[in-house]
């Protein structure tokens, strides 16, 4: 991929209308609109309209981009390659971007690691926890949205819109956070369905349609009735089970459209928070925090607005455990056996606590291996 060019960026203008009084994160937005533009570079590995990941941050640049004082810069479609290098370049260089969220997991090391070395005056965000702070440069930063929280929403509508207890779950990696996403769900549906199982599959990449359309298939060729994902972009899997009259739960972004009849509510993350948070720091002259995370307390996370798939008891419950979510109700009180019968889990752990960081297991009710 070549350096990329003004003809290639999409430019999101910022606002000179009056200043507004918000507040987020404790920073005011209006101090944007009484200095220079702030310029924010947001970096994509995929498409921002793939229904997923992508998107879920792209809506936050929208967010941003409406804000007096911002002007946002994005690139779309950008490898886990030097293309990486190619793109910060240039944002620094030509665009004079004082802050850059590269959204993909691959950025962070080397490139982005690299980068801020290069340009120790220039932030950059990447929404991870793999940002340390005895290894790594102080204008490198992670944030992170804890979806585990509205998974956990998600698994008590689920349990509750089922008719067969089986429900199945499509994920890419069996990696600590998508366990952990996994397992709250599983959680919820457990707390109001103990009879019903959660089957899952995974597909071993982030995005592989064909796979996933595949897996989706399955599941419901073994009788699950509803089905949930952990992907990059769950379009196919929405799309696929809305096709065979199964219901679905999304994730990272909104899915309503692509499930009209069956779609139940689903699990965003909530990066606008962030980005307008930060925004409003580098504008006042304020240090960023090097980790920001957070949940449905911090409104870091939200859940999609129930679809024609709820039933009146999922909507009360999933709304009742918002409310939960909200107060710091633990997911996770043990024990709690993974699905092999071990112990895995021996008392209650809160919403934050390190030690849900390292799942390695399924907790009982998952059916099926890593």
């Amino acid at each position: 991929m070549t350096s990329p060019s003004f003809d290639r960026r999409q430019f999101l203008g910022s606002s000179i209308a009056g200043a507004a009084a918000l507040a987020v994160g404790g920073s005011p937005l209006s101090a944007l609109a009484q200095g220079k533009t702030t310029t924010v570079g947001i970096i994509y590995v995929g498409p921002r309209d793939d229904y997923g990941w992508n998107q879920a941050h792209a809506v936050a640049a929208k967010a941003l981009s409406q804000v007096p004082g911002v002007k946002v810069v994005e690139e779309e479609n950008v490898p886990e390659t030097t293309a990486v290098r190619k793109t910060l370049e240039a944002m620094v260089q030509t665009d004079g971007a004082s802050l850059i969220f590269g959204t993909s997991f691959g950025y962070f090391d080397p490139f982005m690691i690299d980068m801020a070395k290069k340009y120790p005056k220039v932030e950059f965000r990447h929404p991870t926890s793999l940002w340390s702070a005895d290894k790594h440069p102080m204008n490198l930063g992670g944030y992170f949205c804890f979806l585990d929280q509205a998974h956990y929403v998600n698994g008590v509508a689920a349990g509750l819109s089922t008719t067969s207890n089986k429900i199945g779950y499509v994920a890419a990696k069996p990696i600590p956070i998508v366990l952990r996403n996994i397992n709250a769900f599983m959680m919820g549906v457990r707390k109001v369905n103990p009879k019903a199982t959660v089957q899952l599959v995974i597909t071993g990449e982030w995005s592989a349609p064909v796979r996933e359309a595949e897996a989706t298939n399955s599941l419901i060729g073994s009788g699950c009735d509803v089905i949930a994902c952990h992907v990059d972009s769950p379009k196919i899997v929405i799309e696929t089970a809305e096709r065979k009259g199964v219901k679905t739960l999304g994730h990272n972004a909104s899915q309503a459209k692509l499930a009209p009849k069956g779609f139940i509510t689903g699990a965003e993350n909530k990066w606008e928070t962030v980005y307008k948070s930060f925004a409003a720091k580098i504008a006042a002259g304020e240090k960023l925090p090097n980790t920001f995370f957070g949940g449905y307390d911090k409104d870091m996370v939200l859940s999609t607005p129930f679809g024609a798939g709820a039933t009146e008891k999922a909507r009360n419950a999933a709304t009742a455990a918002i409310a939960e979510m909200k107060a710091g109700k633990p997911i996770f009180v043990g024990p709690i056996k993974s699905n092999t019968g071990k112990v895995v889990i021996d008392k209650s752990y809160g919403l934050y606590d390190p030690f849900l960081d390292h799942m390695d297991y399924l907790v009982e009710g998952v059916v099926g291996s890593l």
